[in-house]
């Protein structure tokens, strides 16, 4: 891109960022409706690890990918990224609308197979135009704008699952009809926050030498696939560092949205979505609401976090975020009373505040500005490679080391979170990132 960056408004960054709620709620409904649906569906707590396999494999097949043939795209209408939003976004919209349909695990898994494409395709490209529209001075705040929308997004998700159950009474073949509903405007929300984005943000047009690069460059999918290789082998010492970390933080995660429904079922009703389903929907119900609250800690703490940033380091507030995330999780499984899990998600909420932009503020300083895409989606490939590995190995680890207890697995991924930090620790970023 070129060097010249101008400075945008506050109002200006807001408007670039708007699709990220859109492409969030999808996430959200993920995070929170999708592994439900699965247990209505009538799926076993060992098989959903394997029923979430869509997610990570489509981010490990398809960012990495899409990020290299934008960094080989420009259209002087459309731009560079903006075409990956538009397809991404629409995909989304489809699958969304189809999601309650599902009248059996096979054809609820199938659509999430799709789903994903189409939430990967969108949201890769974006890491990628903040990096291409911002100046060093507002990045930061370009990607925890990204966070707040993050929160936002997810919030508007999960209080869907909490207020529409008390709207939207009965079933509607083989799920709630609440289902449908947040699921509908999910749809609205994909293709409408993304067409905003497109409509306010242009982007900036690449100089004379930089167009005649792009056009030099092969953007076949086998070329696409030997520059991810070749980006790989040449990364940046700290985006390996970054990796490790990675691994305890994104396997945490997938171990908290896969159970916290389950765990709070037990530890507040004492119920599983077998013995008594109405209390499990319940259930259900207020995870959306807890879910729905760190989500609202997440869009509130996220601009603060980038001042932070800029005053304290990435790294130092990362780590700290860290152990507040871990903490929240190590005390969330023992909590009977139900109001009192507001208060131990809300050290996740900040967690992931940080998770959804600050590492990134690591790494930025040290990836060329034209493989901004491919660095970009390789570093999603250290977030998904984990999910993977959760997904294949956490089924087995529930079963025969945790007693097949939601509430242990909650507990484990505050360790692991734990240990994220400590990794954090040894991350070594670049001087001129040190204080940014």
């Amino acid at each position: 891109m070129s060097l010249r960056k101008p400075t945008l408004s506050f109002s200006q960054i807001v408007n670039m960022n708007v699709g990220f709620f859109g492409i969030q709620y999808s996430f959200g409904l993920q995070q929170s409706a999708v592994n439900p649906i699965y247990d209505f569906l009538g799926a076993s707590p060992d098989e959903i690890p394997l029923l979430n396999l869509a997610g990570p494999v489509t981010g490990l097949l398809i960012q990495p990918f899409i990020g290299a043939m934008s960094d080989s795209t420009w259209h002087p209408h459309w731009g560079r990224r903006k075409p990956y939003f538009f397809i991404g976004a629409l995909l989304c919209s489809i699958c969304l609308l189809l999601y309650p349909f599902s009248s059996s695990l096979w054809m609820a898994a199938s659509l999430l197979w799709i789903l994903d494409a189409g939430n990967n395709t969108a949201m890769e490209p974006y890491r990628a135009f903040v990096a291409d529209k911002l100046n060093d001075d507002q990045q930061p705040t370009g990607f925890q704008m990204q966070s707040f929308f993050t929160g936002f997004g997810q919030t508007l998700a999960n209080l869907s699952l909490f207020i529409f159950p008390m709207i939207f009474i009965g079933k509607t073949g083989s799920l709630p009809t609440w289902v449908y509903a947040s699921f509908f405007l999910g749809a609205v929300c994909s293709i409408g926050s993304i067409w905003w984005s497109m409509h306010t943000t242009t982007e900036i047009e690449p100089t004379a030498e930089e167009l005649a690069e792009i056009r030099s460059r092969k953007t076949s999918v086998l070329e696409s696939i030997f520059e991810i290789f070749h980006a790989i082998g040449e990364m940046p010492k700290v985006m390996w560092q970054l990796a490790l970390v990675y691994l305890f933080q994104w396997y945490a995660l997938f171990c908290y949205w896969q159970n916290s429904s389950k765990s709070i079922a037990l530890s507040v009703w004492n119920a599983t979505p077998k013995d008594n389903p109405e209390l499990y929907e319940k259930a259900v119900s207020w995870t959306g609401l807890v879910n729905g609250w760190y989500n609202i800690v997440t869009f509130l703490s996220a601009l603060a976090l980038a001042g932070f940033a800029k005053k304290y380091g990435a790294k130092s507030v990362h780590m700290i975020c860290l152990i507040l995330a871990a903490a929240g999780f190590l005390a969330f499984p023992h909590i009977e009373n139900k109001n009192l899990l507001f208060f131990a998600i809300s050290g996740f909420g900040i967690g992931w505040a940080s998770m959804m932009g600050i590492p990134y503020l690591l790494v930025v300083s040290d990836i060329p500005k034209e493989r901004y895409g491919v660095y970009m989606g390789i570093i999603n490939m250290m977030i998904v490679i984990p999910m993977i590995l959760q997904n294949l190995s956490f089924g087995f680890i529930l079963k025969h080391f945790l007693d097949n207890d939601p509430r242990n697995a909650i507990t484990f991924a505050g360790a692991l979170l734990a240990i994220a930090a400590l990794a954090t620790a040894f991350i070594q970023p670049s001087p001129s990132k040190q204080s940014a």
